[in-house]
């Protein structure tokens, strides 16, 4: 283990506001989807700001994933996995806007 990285991951240390940023997604999104989400553009369901998932705040100190609006603070995305099922909620965002290049 080093300094900065928990033993059984990649991910950075949780920042010192307690969250990390959504790029810490990527992997467990890539395993769902085709595409990066973390270059998706969301709007927050709450406060209606818009920008890449790679810039939530995430914190992984609940049961699984939780981003959170980096403009309001409020839940946009909860993941949570276990060995046969994973769950998804993105109640907290109103739209997703995923860039697949062109035909």
């Amino acid at each position: 283990m080093t300094a900065g990285t928990p033993a059984d991951t990649g991910i950075p240390r949780d920042a010192e506001g307690g969250y990390i940023d959504g790029n810490a997604l990527a992997g467990p999104l890539a395993e769902l989807f085709a595409v990066d989400l973390t270059a998706a553009t969301s709007q927050c369901a709450h406060c209606s700001n818009t920008g890449p998932v790679a810039v939530l705040h995430v914190y992984r100190q609940a049961p699984g994933l939780v981003a959170r609006c980096q403009q309001c603070g409020q839940v946009m995305l909860r993941l949570v996995r276990t060995p046969e099922t994973v769950w998804l909620d993105m109640s907290g965002i109103t739209v997703l806007s995923i860039p697949v290049g062109a035909d």
